[in-house]
This record gives C-alpha cells, structure tokens and sequence, in this order.
C-alpha cells in the first residue's frame, strides 16, 4: 500500500461549486480538471461510469432483512468485538457533533451504526443504517466505498460524491486490516451533513482503525494461546503423521516436525516460513459440525479436527496420515521396537557412517562436548544436526540435565517468543493459570537446543542475547528475573555471515551464538556409507513390518550412489521405508525405485555391469572401483568434485585411479561430456 499524498487526501469545501460544475460536465462526456478534483476522486468517478453506477441515485439500497443482517454481524463478530469500545466511545464522543459512526464489513455492508441521534435520524434518509451496502459500484463515490477500493484513508466532501442525493453529506473512513495477512476486514466511518465539516474527521478514523487493528492483534493472539493449550497434548501423541493446527482465519501458526513431509508425499506443499492460509478452514461462525467445503486436492475432510471452545470454533487440527517415522539423520538408526534401547545410546554411537567428513565431524563434536561453549552445527535440512545436538549433550556435564530442543522455524514471532520464554499468570486472556514455562527455563541445567536459528525474527534475537549474557529471563507478563544456566547447541542450514551482512542476523548475536561450529556432511559427499545405511534401514524396516529382510539388486545400489540425495539421510530413509511397504518380492530391485532414482538407475547400470563378484557377492575392492566409478560419473571427470564425494584427498584418489586402471575411465567420461 503506497502512501497517499498529503495534498489529495483531504477536501476542500471552498472548492464545492467548481467540483460541482466539473462533476456535470464529466457526466456529459467531458474531464474533470485535476487542478479542481483531486486523483483520488476524478479515478473513483470513472470507475463509477465503467461500473454502470446510476449518478441520479438518491440513496444506498434497501438494507438486509433482520435475519440476513444478524448472520452478517456473526460472521464478523471479532471486528464487531474489536471495535465495541470504539462504537461506543463514539456514542457519547460524537454527541452533538451532528455526525455518525459506521462500520462496514469488506465489502461495505454497515454491521454498526452510532453518533449523533440527530444525525442518525437524517442518515436514515440516505439509508446509511445497519445492513445498508455502500460498496462504490452500488453507491459510486463515498468514504467506505472508495476506501476499500484504494486501502487508503478517504475523505469524500459533499459535491465530490459521484450520486447526486448523497452530494450533501461529508464523510471520512479508513480500512481496518487483519493483524496477520494486512488484508481489509472492515471498514471505520465518520459521516455527517456538509455543515458537519471537519478536516481532522480524518484523523479520527486513522486512530480509531488503528485501535481496532490492535484489539484484532490481541484478540487473535489469545484465541491462538487458547488453540494451542488445546491443541498441544494431541500433537504431543502424533509419533509419526504430519500435524498442523490452524486457527479461526485458516492461517497456520503450528506445525509439527513431519508436517512438511507428510503433506509434500500427498502432492501439497506447505512451510510456516512461508505461510499460506486455508480459506475453507476459516470459520467465525458457532462450530455447527459441518465438513469445511473447497478444500485444497491434497487435504481430505476427515483429516480435519475442529477445535471448539464454549461452544464455536476457535480452530483446527489438521491430521496428515504418514508412515512411522524415526530418528534417521546423519546415517543414524533409532527403530521401532528398539527405540527404547537405542535412546538409551543417545550418544555418537548412534551415528552411522565411516566417511573421513563424517568422522572428523563427530571427532569435532566430542572435543567440543567437553566444554560449556555455545556452538552452532550447519548442515543442508536432513543431515542429522539433532542427533549430533544430542551425542554432544550426552558427552557434556550437563548431560545429567534435560536435553530441550526447539525449532525456531516452526512458529510466528509471538509463538516463538512464549516458547522460548514461557509468559506469567494472567498474561493474556485465556492464559494458563499460574503461566507456563517456556523452553529456556525447562533446558535449565542441561542443554537448549535451537533448530533453524536463522529464522529467529531480528527483535527476538536481542532478548535472547540478554539471556545468554546475564544467565536470567524474564517471562512475558513478569517483571521478576529468573536465573537460568544451560549449554547452548544452535542448528541452521543458511549462511549466517551472510545473514548478518544482508541485516538479517545481528551480528553480537552471531558472535555470542556462534564460538565454534561443526559441519555435518551431506549424503553425496559421502558416497561410501550408502551401502551401510542402506542395509540398516531396510533391516530395521523390516523387522518393524514384521516380514523377511530381503535382498537388494545391484541396480538399487548403484541408483543409491548415484543419486544426489537432495533430503539428505532424511530422504534415504523416506525412500527406504517407501520401498519396503509397496514391495513384495523377496528382492529389493530398480523397479521398486522411485521415479527420480529410477532415472539415475538407467544411466548407470552399464557402469555396475562391470564389477566382478565373487561367491555371488561383490568383493570390497570391486565396491570401491564401482564407487569412484560412479563418482567420477556424477562429478562429469572433475577429479576435484569425485574426492569430495568420496570423502577422500585428491592426492589418494589418483593413487586410486592407478591402482585399478581407472584413468581409462576418466578420459572416457570427459570425452563423452557426461
């Protein structure tokens, strides 16, 4: 929304015959002249002759009948709530003043009317009342019709009406915004007859739209705490499907660990980073029991769980059906019905791989874990950053204390900030009794884990540095330190320098966030553990379903080194246990693969036809020409890119390359242009 122009927003009355005289010759087919009308109003005129409205129309139309109008009111009973003390401040404000109030919903139908009794008796004339319309296309040129036009603050003085029975009235009105899109949800109107004149009428509806716009905030706001007090032990059951609760707007402001899995494998996609509201999941009405119709493809009706408080809606719970998950990050295994046993190893043991990337970064952490030091781990989404938090709690002296993880892209600014700092009795309406503690107070004596870091909001990070330079937070609603002492393990997948540098990371923050860091390789640069992690998944898969662990075609191997791996061990594990539910044979081959493997499958299976096997099983040396084979093919003959991948020197894949006469195959791979 651009800033109007200080000059064109408001009338002047001084100008009413000229305005009047420009008025009749645009209707006969001449221009208006902008020395005389304003922008504002010469735009809105043509409009209105595009529109086909009627410039001899007297008044608005018949309002809605009773019943129509009370289920309007309804449908908008949080801007009726929100704007109730403004109404009725104008009630005694606006007495005498010969003037009125009105607000409209977003389409310009008024939902309240107050002021002047006076002036309400003469409005009633020009049917300005409850339920009347004064969209511009019904009425032409008025302050709450062109006000939703433009999203501007709107002052339309007596002859710049466009209607001639309305050309006796002067009104200002201004657009209400909802808190969390900046969409109009309504607008806010002072009108009165043209003697009623006042320039700063315009002023007034900027601060009484600005008032309203703030009780929407904290009325949005605490029914949100409330949707989530609710919501919270149900998410807390959902081990493994994909969970997102939505509140009354159909705006998403929770989400569970799977939720962007669970949704991207039914065909949606969905981030809280990017937040896209649900229309058909929006609801103001009294909870009535109904299906939510319009639903996007991917969503299925009874995946939805209203959320109803007193009796009316105050939310959703949206509940994507996904496959059981388990803790597989960073070549880790945690399953199934050994899930107990293996978090009790919640230490680097649980992390599988012999990749020298791998394995200096694990070396790393050990080092680090002896110290108290803040660190932050960076690695691309599904490398396994939790679980190092983890081996680096469980090597730490705080290892006795609790292990508190939370992921900072996973809510809204005020979510984020009652997460991490809890809020005190009474806050908030609808706050819990007694407060909440927040997950800096739980990590108290062990470890706060912080995923995600680079979406912190900039003027959260401040409060969080404090916390972290003075040992003590403050709960929101309190003004009474309280002392904390936990070891900080932050996580991202961006660039925080260049964060910092493009202002979105502050950069004291960054320092005292950041003493030391450790990079968690990616799958594809670590070629050589796919065979192990891929022989663990598909045992601990199996033994989960309850069926034989079958074998694995070479092809599937070779298509698994090929592959970029783009999830990282994330997506190997999807793949894996994707596999093992839809076949049924006791092999394991290229056609159980997923497309986007299927097609890396074909372009090297000459490459695998090669290798030698011996007693039906490939010897280790075979394995290890097929992987620099594979990666020499994938890095199209960059010997620099292939090292990488494999985890290994420059210097020791030469040696290789002799070793096994593989320099033919190089030179081959470059000649082809691979």
């Amino acid at each position: 929304m651009s800033t109007p122009d200080a000059t064109q927003m408001f009338s002047n009355p001084g100008d009413e015959a000229v305005i009047m005289a420009a008025w009749e010759r645009f209707l006969s087919g001449g221009e208006a002249p902008h020395s005389v009308v304003r922008h504002l109003v010469d735009t809105s005129w043509h409009r209105c002759v595009e529109r086909q409205v009627d410039p001899r129309l007297g008044h608005a139309p018949p309002p809605l009948d009773e019943h129509l109008l009370y289920s309007l009111q309804r449908n908008h009973r949080d801007l009726l709530e929100a704007s109730a003390p403004v109404m009725a401040h104008a009630r005694d404000f606006l007495a005498q003043t010969e003037t009125v109030m009105a607000l409209a919903e977003p389409a310009g139908t008024i939902l309240n009317l107050e002021g002047d009794p006076a002036a309400i008796a003469s409005a009633h004339g020009i049917q300005l009342l409850p339920g009347a319309s004064w969209n511009e296309m019904i009425c032409g040129t008025n302050a709450i019709g062109t006000a939703i036009e433009v999203g501007q603050p709107v002052q339309i003085h007596s002859a710049e009406h466009f209607c001639a029975g309305i050309k006796r009235w002067t009104c200002s009105a201004n657009a209400i915004r909802d808190p969390r899109d900046g969409t109009i949800v309504g607008v806010i109107d002072v009108s009165g007859l043209s003697e009623s004149y006042n320039r700063h009428s315009l002023a007034l509806v900027v601060t009484a739209a600005s008032r309203i716009e703030s009780r929407l905030a904290a009325r949005t706001m605490e029914l949100r705490y409330l949707l989530l007090d609710r919501c919270m032990s149900r998410l807390a059951r959902l081990a493994s499907d994909g969970a997102v609760v939505f509140d009354h707007g159909g705006y998403p402001i929770k989400a569970n660990e799977n939720a962007e899995a669970a949704i991207a494998a039914v065909g949606g996609d969905f981030s809280l980073a990017r937040p896209r509201r649900i229309l058909a999941l929006a609801t103001d009405s009294p909870f009535a029991g109904a299906a939510p119709v319009d639903l996007p493809y991917w969503i299925q009706s009874d995946w939805i769980e209203p959320v109803v408080e007193d009796g009316r809606r105050i939310g959703s719970l949206l509940i994507v059906p996904f496959g059981p998950r388990r803790g597989v990050a960073g070549g880790v295994g945690s399953a199934s019905r050994c899930g107990a046993d293996r978090e009790s190893a919640a230490g680097f043991e649980r992390i599988l791989g012999e990749a020298p990337a791998l394995l200096e970064a694990i070396g790393k952490a050990r080092q680090i874990a002896r110290s108290r030091a803040p660190v932050v781990l960076l690695g691309e989404t599904g490398v396994g950053k939790e679980l190092f938090a983890k081996g680096i709690h469980h090597a730490s002296p705080a290892k006795d204390g609790p292990f508190v993880a939370l992921n900072c892209g996973g809510l809204s600014r005020e979510l984020l900030a009652s997460e991490l700092f809890g809020y005190g009795d009474g806050a908030f309406t609808g706050a819990r009794r007694g407060g909440a503690l927040g997950k800096i107070e739980a990590a108290n004596g062990g470890t706060l884990f912080l995923d995600e870091i680079g979406e912190m909001p900039v003027d959260l990070q401040p409060h969080f540095l404090r916390v972290l330079e003075q040992g003590e937070i403050y709960r929101l609603g309190e003004t009474v330190p309280r002392s904390v002492t936990f070891r900080l393990i932050a996580a991202t997948n961006r660039d925080l320098r260049t964060e910092v540098a493009e202002g979105r990371f502050r950069m004291d923050f960054f320092y005292r966030v950041a003493v030391t860091s450790i990079r968690i390789p990616p799958l594809r640069d670590r070629p050589s553990d796919i065979r192990r992690l891929t022989e663990y998944l598909v045992r601990e898969f199996a033994t989960e379903q309850g069926r034989a662990i079958p074998a694995m075609d070479d092809d599937v191997l070779a298509a698994f080194s090929a592959y970029s791996w783009p999830g990282n061990v994330r997506e190997l594990h999807n793949v894996v246990e994707s596999m093992l539910l839809t076949a049924s044979a006791a092999v394991l081959t290229s056609d159980d693969l997923p497309p986007e493997l299927r097609t890396n499958n074909a372009s090297i299976r000459s490459t695998y036809d090669e290798l030698p096997s011996c007693d039906e099983r490939v010897t280790l040396e075979a394995t290890e020409q097929g992987a620099i084979r594979n990666a020499i093919f994938v890095s199209h003959g960059n010997l620099t890119s292939a090292a990488r991948h494999l985890g290994i020197a420059k210097s020791t894949l030469y040696q290789k390359l002799r070793k096994y006469g593989l320099d033919r195959t190089l030179v081959e791979v470059r000649e082809q242009g691979c």
